[in-house]
């Protein structure tokens, strides 16, 4: 019978605990903090999708990508007379597809994209200069301020780029150039390239055996001398 009674008291202890909790929570909840805290004008605004690019940003976007294109050109055996009438004919594309540009990707990707399909027209189109060929006294004329032996360095380290990418097939050159040199993920490059990760990992993996190849050959050769 105590217990009972005990159980009693208690349950009715815990209903004026209850009783006497609940007005100080609502009037917390409703206290002008909280009802500031949660009110939406605080709260952060919902994020904004950037603003496709349009024609009117198109010379800012050649400024910052002219360089990738024309690198992108220089190293798949396009003859220097060449190169800026490449650089060009993707510019124009990019020009004339700026308002369709979806964003599903970074736009540098987007523009690689352009310049893959356009490179491999004007290769089919003309004869380009072919890859390991002796460079002409005018490729890759060095800013008007470099030394004699800056511009022979540089013209030594192209030569030695251009005999790896000579020994590379076209879909090798490919994949090795936008990965290894320009720096893009693998999942880019396969949108590019209108391939799967799988077949660009194996090309990877065959041009980088063709620069280890190279490269060991290059040691043998000065080590001989």
């Amino acid at each position: 019978m105590a217990d009972e009674l005990n159980y009693a008291l208690s349950a009715a202890d815990r209903a004026r605990a209850e009783e006497a909790v609940t007005p100080i929570l609502t009037r917390t909840a409703r206290s002008s903090t909280v009802l500031k805290l949660a009110s939406s004008s605080e709260l952060p605004p919902p994020a904004v999708a950037p603003s496709p690019p349009t024609s009117a940003d198109f010379a800012r976007i050649y400024e910052e990508q002219i360089d990738f294109v024309w690198r992108y050109a220089r190293t798949h055996g396009i003859e220097p007379a060449s190169v800026d009438d490449v650089v060009q004919e993707v510019f124009l594309v990019v020009h004339g597809r700026l308002p369709s540009f979806e964003q599903r990707s970074s736009l540098k990707t987007w523009i690689a994209g352009i310049a893959v399909n356009v490179v491999r027209s004007f290769r089919r189109r003309r004869n380009a200069r072919r890859i390991g060929d002796p460079l002409a006294e005018a490729d890759e004329l060095p800013a008007p301020q470099a030394s004699a032996l800056e511009a022979l360095e540089l013209k030594q380290s192209l030569e030695l780029l251009d005999g790896v990418l000579a020994r590379m097939t076209e879909l090798q050159r490919e994949a090795f150039v936008l990965c290894e040199l320009e720096q893009f993920s693998q999942i880019e490059v396969a949108e590019m390239l209108g391939i799967n990760e799988n077949t660009l990992r194996a090309r990877l993996r065959s041009a980088r055996l063709i620069v280890n190849e190279h490269a060991k050959w290059q040691r043998e050769a000065r080590g001989a001398q």
